[in-house]
């Protein structure tokens, strides 16, 4: 069995409890809309609660309505709404001594560091107690993602995989289709990798300038290609001590994936990359795909004569894709854990999340939501919105550890080696180095073994 299904085999044992505890407050479909929750009254009720959120500014917007709509429609303490423009600008200000917010939003990216800071309490049982169906109104990989230590840490909110940004000039299935290309049928919910070269193959035009795909020499961007692939990116989803693209399976992966990213008549090269990046060359409708988040999808609506659409990452053998989950946490010393509770209960509310989904953003971890027009914005592109939703089945999160940021920056110049290197690729000496230079990264005990040289000389000065 390939890693991409081993790698839930821990979380989903600890997901079973807030499961199980979600099963009291089901129903047979998404809770309605409902109005804001009468305030929990507790023995002190504190005069305000904070909320700490991260975005764009249209996405700050919508949070700021829904809390004005808490202040004006409950008795209980006013909400001050606390702002960052992006996550690591609110991770930066708590760890230099800003308060944490009683009610915040965080990325599954930084759990293991509240978790560690013990900065958070658990969830399930306090959004059971209020009716939050658990099971039938979000998805079982959003709640393991914020699942751990027996317990739902946190509550999703938010859920976006990586799929194709496809220039739909650059990229026409239907004329590809018309003169034999190998492409998806009109129905169809996957594509092959085989069928992703192709049209990466027909969007190339030399004498256009365009080029057919881009995909970041990243560990995210080559980590579907490996994971679908039959490879895995780590040794051990749940613990790992190392990255594994050494492997036979990652290897095998990236030897077909590399054939196409490698050549530089069909991907953008390093100089067309100095000139701009990727986004750019795409806005300019000089590039056929693009690897991307949903976030994206407000930026190119705004660009004038763009057509584009979205589709699910190439099969190799099986799907897969990379994305983040965000959620909504409690902190361990909120004013008043109660009350806290009851406002995240408003915040995770149909109508409060349908405010943020229109402004293009997000993809709501809430069925409901996501399920209908708030997010999907029919009429508007992408067409096909509706393959966030359905490959989020196929989504790696990355592991709970706190250093990969850190692992990143170790890596990237052996991925760039890989996508971009000139000449013969030397597949097994530069994926060994990668997995070598994330072992100590991963593994604070681990000791590389003296090389042979080491030895000898070791042994000569004792001697």
């Amino acid at each position: 069995m390939r890693g991409s299904r081993v790698r839930r085999s821990a979380v989903a044992a600890v997901t079973v409890l807030g499961l199980a505890l979600a099963a009291v407050g089901c129903t047979d479909g998404p809770d309605e809309p409902s109005p804001a929750p009468t305030p929990t009254p507790t023995a002190t009720t504190p005069r305000s609660l904070t909320f700490g959120v991260y975005g764009r500014s249209e996405e700050l917007a919508a949070f700021r309505s829904s809390v004005d709509t808490w202040n004006r429609t409950t008795d209980g303490p006013r909400v001050r709404q606390q702002e960052w423009s992006s996550r690591a600008q609110m991770r930066a200000a708590i760890e230099d001594g800003a308060e944490l917010p009683d009610v915040f939003l965080a990325s599954r990216s930084d759990l293991r560091w509240l978790l560690d800071k013990k900065f958070t309490q658990p969830v399930d049982e306090l959004l059971d107690e209020r009716g939050i169906s658990f099971g039938d109104g979000y998805s079982r990989e959003a709640i393991e993602a914020f699942s751990a230590e027996g317990r739902l840490q946190c509550m999703p909110y938010g859920v976006s995989p990586m799929v194709i940004y496809y220039n739909t000039d650059l990229v026409d299935l239907d004329r590809m289709r018309a003169r034999g290309f190998d492409v998806p049928d009109v129905e169809a919910t996957s594509w092959s990798f085989e069928q992703f070269a192709a049209a990466a193959e027909f969007a190339s035009r030399t004498r256009r300038g365009t080029r057919g795909v881009h995909v970041a020499p990243t560990l995210s961007g080559l980590s579907p290609f490996i994971e679908s692939g039959g490879g895995s990116v780590y040794d051990d989803r749940d613990d790992p001590k190392s990255l594994s693209f050494s492997s036979d399976d990652s290897r095998a992966a990236l030897e077909r994936t590399l054939q196409l990213l490698r050549n530089p008549q069909i991907t953008l090269g390093p100089d067309q990359l100095d000139q701009a990046p990727a986004l750019t060359w795409f806005e300019r409708g000089k590039l056929g795909m693009l690897a991307g988040f949903r976030d994206l999808t407000p930026r190119l609506r705004q660009v004038a004569g763009l057509d584009f659409d979205v589709l699910p990452m190439p099969v190799l053998d099986s799907a897969a894709t990379v994305g983040d989950v965000t959620a909504l946490c409690l902190s361990r010393k909120a004013a008043s854990t109660p009350l806290a509770a009851d406002f995240m209960v408003h915040e995770l509310s149909a109508a409060s999340v349908a405010q943020v989904a229109r402004t293009g953003y997000l993809v709501p971890a809430n069925l409901e939501v996501a399920l209908a027009d708030p997010f999907l914005q029919p009429g508007r592109e992408p067409a096909h919105a509706t393959f966030f939703n359905s490959t989020v089945r196929a989504m790696d999160v990355d592991p709970l550890v706190d250093t990969l940021p850190t692992l990143e920056v170790a890596v990237t110049p052996d991925l760039v080696q890989l996508v971009y290197g000139v000449g013969l690729l030397d597949l097994d000496g530069v994926t060994e180095r990668i997995d070598e230079t994330s072992r100590p990264i991963l593994d604070p005990d681990y000791t590389p073994e003296p090389s042979p040289s080491e030895s000898a000389e070791s042994t000569g000065s004792a001697e």
